[in-house]
C-alpha cells in the first residue's frame, strides 16, 4: 500500500490527484474511495490517505483509497 496526501479533489466531478510521498501524482476517482457509511464519497485537500496503485489507460490510478487515522 502506498501513502500520500490529497493534492486536490473536485467534489462536483468526483476526481482529483494524490501526491505520493515518493513518486508521481496519482489520479483518484470517487468510486475508489472506501468508507464505512453510505454518505457522499469525497476527499479533502491535504488529507492523508492509503491506497493501491494500478496502471490505468491514462496513467497511474489509485484504487482502494482509505483515510488514515489522525495521529493523537
Amino acid at each position: 500500500m502506498a501513502v500520500g496526501k490529497v493534492k486536490w479533489f473536485n467534489d462536483e466531478k468526483g476526481w482529483g490527484f494524490i501526491k505520493q510521498d515518493t513518486g508521481p501524482d496519482v489520479f483518484v476517482h470517487y468510486s475508489q474511495i472506501q468508507q464505512p457509511d453510505a454518505g457522499r464519497k469525497r476527499l479533502f485537500e491535504d488529507e492523508t490517505v492509503e491506497f493501491e496503485i494500478k496502471e490505468g489507460p491514462k496513467g497511474l490510478q489509485a484504487i482502494n483509497v482509505t483515510r488514515m487515522a489522525a495521529a493523537s
